[in-house]
């Protein structure tokens, strides 16, 4: 149930180029956070959307109230079929749609997916860090390995260390999730997106 009926079937070759990974999970929360790992640089001249179009989707993951379901392109040539994937089962999942940085989620597919995708929910309340929150709002690191250092992520995906970037984006789901659950969220900020 935690794509909702939509099953991919992304390990057609031989070869398995996309990781997935999916827990059966219960929350108490309508709608699905959504977490995405990148690679790539910002080009901070920006203001807008343009900050983010040099970035690219490497780990989607998603956590609703029945599942945490992450999937991992295994290289650099596997992530078209990755974002294949995201845009199949962001059309399946339930709204309101969450997320940490809005800006970063929305700008970053809008450039891979090449669609706006709406988020209803920004969890941060001002300009603050993950970690932050979550020593704040006292919520574990659930095994974080880079204990939500996401260039750390980056550089163990460059390096094939497939499982730790995988544990980093399932901890920041469930460190998401109880952020909403803690305090809720505010209505993201207006974004301009510039092709």
């Amino acid at each position: 149930r935690g794509i909702q009926g939509v099953r991919l079937n992304l390990n057609e070759r031989k070869t398995i180029v996309i990781i997935e990974h999916e827990e059966n999970i219960s929350s108490n929360f309508k709608g699905t956070v959504i977490d995405i790992e990148t690679i790539g640089e910002f080009m901070n001249q920006y203001p807008d959307s343009r900050r983010y179009k040099d970035i690219q989707l490497v780990i989607f993951g998603f956590i609703n109230r029945y599942a945490l379901h992450i999937l991992c392109a295994k290289g650099m040539t596997e992530i078209d079929e990755l974002r294949e994937g995201a845009d199949k089962i962001i059309a399946s999942l339930e709204k309101p749609f969450y997320a940490f940085n809005t800006d970063f989620e929305r700008s970053v597919l809008f450039y891979e997916l090449g669609k706006e995708i709406n988020f209803d929910g920004e969890l941060q309340e001002t300009r603050e860090s993950k970690r932050k929150v979550v020593r704040d709002l006292d919520i574990p690191n659930y095994d974080d390995p880079f204990y939500d250092r996401g260039l750390w992520c980056m550089n163990a995906w460059y390096n094939g260390e497939f499982d730790n970037a995988i544990a980093h984006n399932r901890a920041c789901l469930l460190k998401e999730r109880d952020i909403l659950l803690k305090r809720g969220s505010r209505a993201p900020n207006e974004l301009l997106f510039v092709k």
